[in-house]
């Protein structure tokens, strides 16, 4: 390289890239790469604030700054859309959310050199780094580290635990896999560590599956006002903020429908949100669904739930005829299938919420190729910092 070269734009993985297309690690858009390979720090560019970055696989983003950030963003979800032909008629401003407030997260514990490291892999690697801080996790998550640190302190041996955590109406719910309780004093002792620190529950998996371990009341997660129980491991929004910023977009796009069918439902997330529309939120997770049922039935909802694997059996063209909008939020890999048939059915109207805009997009063609309109997009950062990308979406047909 002979001249200087601006870093234009960052890359799905979190490089910055220049306009000849090199990939430069740790790079924000609008940083200049010297020809000796020093970047020059340029007006989006940020001192990161955790003493993890760039180490911890938590964040890959942290030095750049919140329009950067957002560019991101609305970037992966643009492009995933113009990649299958797609142009969006309106695309919202970003949705990002603030630091400190993910409510759940996947952590993990080792006995590193006789004293337990407790927090995120390394990016790219099975080393774990023992978090001092954390500017992602709600505070009541981070201070549980802590003190799954000092429970683990006494321990000797060799361990890996997995180590999920969310944060509930009653305090955090902790799953841990992998810790082996042996004996009474280890039972009474590990008793006395979820009194004291008001654990919502302990679920432990000792080999044999995930069991109950401590849980002195039911425990609920509220959504859209509405106390849902919560099984352990069940799928729930990373922040509140960012449920409430796509449950509002379900909500303002659907208005007026007499009839929605929410697919992929989970605990009812959007179903909820729906209530007062006739609902019937359909779900293949036999604890999430009976979970969501339970909780429209105490409610007194016009509310229907259905338990139904919709890869195997999805809902179909016909069976669609009755509603007048469908609300979707599938796994990852979309929802090839489901789409199909609503691409061939009648309905005027489909909400589509996604984690992954590559799988979006493709399921996104088949709707536009069945007579949809990609009407609005609405791209939601709710992991800050890093490069997962959430998003709403709105698709219209006039005949529908």
């Amino acid at each position: 390289m002979s001249e200087s070269e601006q870093i234009v734009r960052l890359a799905a993985k979190g490089d910055g890239v220049t306009a000849s297309g090199r990939h430069v690690a740790l790079a924000a858009p609008g940083d200049v790469l010297r020809p000796d390979g020093i970047v020059e720090p340029g007006p989006h560019h940020i001192a990161p604030p955790c003493r993890h970055f760039p180490r911890c696989g938590g964040c890959q983003l942290q030095h750049c700054d919140d329009a950067a950030l957002a560019d991101f963003v609305r970037d992966r979800v643009v492009n995933a859309a113009e990649g299958q032909g797609l142009a969006p008629e309106i695309v919202a401003p970003v949705h990002l959310s603030p630091p400190r407030t993910r409510r759940r997260a996947s952590l993990k514990a080792v006995n590193g050199g006789g004293r337990p490291l407790v927090g995120f892999n390394e990016g790219g690697s099975h080393k774990v780094v023992d978090l001092a801080e954390c500017h992602v996790l709600a505070p009541d998550l981070f201070e549980m580290v802590g003190k799954l640190r000092g429970l683990l302190a006494s321990r000797r041996g060799k361990y890996a635990l997995s180590i999920d955590l969310a944060l509930t109406d009653s305090g955090v719910d902790c799953a841990i896999k992998g810790l082996e309780v042996d004996g009474l004093e280890e039972t009474e002792a590990l008793l006395d560590f979820c009194r004291a620190n008001g654990l919502a529950r302990l679920s432990l998996d000792q080999g044999y599956g995930s069991e109950s371990f401590w849980a002195p009341e039911p425990v609920t997660v509220t959504l859209s006002g509405v106390a849902v129980e919560y099984p352990p491991g069940a799928f729930l929004q990373a922040t509140r903020d960012g449920e409430a910023a796509l449950a509002h977009a379900a909500r303002e796009w659907l208005a007026g429908s007499k009839r929605v069918a929410d697919l992929f439902a989970g605990l009812g997330t959007f179903a909820f949100a729906l209530c007062g529309t006739q609902v019937v939120a359909a779900e293949a997770a036999r604890d999430a669904h009976l979970a969501c049922r339970t909780a429209a039935n105490r409610a007194r909802l016009p509310f229907e739930a259905v338990h139904r694997d919709l890869f195997r059996s999805p809902l179909r063209a016909e069976e669609l005829a009755g509603f007048d909008g469908v609300v979707l939020d599938p796994p990852r890999a979309g929802a090839r299938e489901q789409v199909a048939q609503l691409a061939a059915s009648k309905l005027g109207r489909v909400v589509y919420v996604s984690c992954n805009p590559s799988s979006w997009a493709r399921d996104a063609k088949v709707l536009v190729q069945g007579g949809f309109t990609l009407a609005e997009v609405r791209p939601v950062g709710q992991f800050r910092w890093s490069t997962h990308v959430e998003l709403a979406s709105l698709f219209v047909r006039e005949n529908g």
